[in-house]
């Protein structure tokens, strides 16, 4: 079985959980003997590569291949397209890197031609988003024709047009892969032009993998979608961990850490975070709120915490990666996760990987899988700030959440993830493509 894969971030280029759950996914379909051609929209060097992918260029020109595992690699191949397009971009952001790239670009030659809002730089970068996506999406048709494949796998919705494309083209049936919704992302405020874009792609699938039953229930009452062409996939997580010193944090040996993992956006509710770190402040003075991430709320964040008048309190880190997450894993006492709208949560399941207790909102995709953590509403601080008084100040409390917790966990794996998406492409390719 054949898979042309399309995605938009990945390890070691990675800035939320979508990475993280196509490098697991796609290396347990590595061992399950499936062929994956994986196609990303940027431009990649090949020095710094994940474990297990081998990266080439679109058209396949004279590059280095690297081997790091024989029994890995022989399954899959890696893809760049020349690309601006950047995981949770906005419209907004996105003319800027075009703007700094023209900048850059003047600098250093007189190839660029401003007015015709694209950039001569080995590709033509649209200058608007949107268009961008469609550019794209014109590309991966190119590199399809040269690959033979018997499925389409797009995930989440920047690769949904490049995934109707491929199909309109090559005939092939179309997976698209729901991580996240407009609407998780966005609430009520939904960028329409993202919407149409995901309804499209979704009516246009003939197979809909979403990271939960919450997710679903959002695909079949937001976009119109017939229940019986969604399935559940649920996430897994890497049993396996590596290290990187995470250094002197600010913090003294006798405080209780308490950790924020995540980017820092409305969905991931930080303001939430920061109103029960308040509540839990006034009855304990030895903690500390970590807050780990970056996002577009960061700048707003930190002023909150110094209106609350916690800002001696709150540390934040920015973005970590690698070993730098697994040491602050290592120091924290709990993990809290208030998500005003989580399609599934990959962090809980790498807290809990590292032996620590977890208190995740009741809105949140990974809590129809985990039982032996803690829950609340996003919006019920209080509730928040007692269940982390109760794992801080009760020793016994938090063993018990460490020990089942852990076992629980071990029973979420990227095999199993991957394994029901082989049942789903063979269900496809068994049958006659109609949408």
């Amino acid at each position: 079985m054949k898979i042309f894969m399309l995605g938009w971030e990945f390890p070691p280029f990675i800035s939320g959980g979508l990475g993280t759950a196509c490098y697991g996914l796609t290396k347990a379909m590595s061992k399950l003997g499936l062929e994956i051609t994986f196609v990303l929209p940027r431009t990649i060097h090949t020095d710094k590569l994940s474990t297990h992918v081998n990266m080439r260029t679109p058209a396949d020109i004279t590059t280095s291949q690297i081997v790091l595992d024989e029994n890995e690699l022989k399954n899959i191949k890696f893809k760049t397209i020349d690309s601006a397009l950047k995981p949770y971009a906005t419209a907004e952001s996105y003319r800027h890197e075009i703007e700094d790239m023209i900048r850059a670009k003047q600098k250093r030659s007189s190839t660029v031609t401003i007015g015709a809002e694209s950039l001569d730089c080995n590709a033509h970068y649209a200058g608007d988003m949107y268009a961008e996506v469609h550019r794209y999406a014109a590309s991966a048709v190119k590199l399809a024709l040269q690959e033979d494949f018997d499925v389409i796998h797009a995930h989440d919705w920047m690769t949904y047009p490049a995934g109707i494309a491929v199909a309109a083209v090559t005939g092939k049936p179309l997976v698209i892969h729901v991580h996240s919704t407009e609407f998780d992302r966005s609430g009520e405020n939904v960028n329409q032009m993202i919407y149409d874009i995901e309804r499209a792609g979704m009516h246009a699938a003939n197979r809909i993998i979403a990271v939960s039953y919450l997710t679903k229930n959002i695909i079949l009452a937001r976009y119109g979608i017939d229940g019986e062409k969604v399935d559940v996939v649920y996430n897994g997580i890497e049993r396996n961990g590596n290290g990187f010193n995470f250094g002197k944090i600010g913090i003294n040996k006798d405080e209780k850490i308490v950790l924020f993992l995540g980017r820092i956006t409305m969905q991931k509710g930080p303001e939430y975070f920061l109103a029960a770190a308040k509540k839990v402040l006034e009855v304990m003075d030895n903690v500390k709120f970590v807050m780990a991430g970056s996002g577009d709320m960061m700048r707003q964040t930190i002023e909150l915490a110094a209106e609350l008048g916690i800002g001696s309190k709150i540390l934040f880190t920015g973005f970590l990666r690698g070993e730098e997450v697994r040491k602050v894993y290592e120091r924290a006492d709990l993990y809290v996760m208030p998500s005003v709208s989580e399609p599934f949560g990959i962090a809980p399941l790498e807290a809990l990987n590292h032996d620590v207790p977890v208190l995740i909102s009741k809105q949140s995709g990974v809590s129809e899988v985990l039982t032996h953590v803690l829950k609340a509403d996003f919006w019920d601080v209080n509730e928040i700030a007692n269940k982390i008084v109760a794992v801080l100040k009760y020793p016994p409390l938090q063993m018990t959440l460490k020990e089942h917790g852990n076992f629980e966990v071990r029973k979420l794996k990227w095999e199993d993830a991957a394994e029901k998406c082989r049942q789903i492409y063979e269900q496809l390719v068994s049958q006659p493509v109609c949408v």
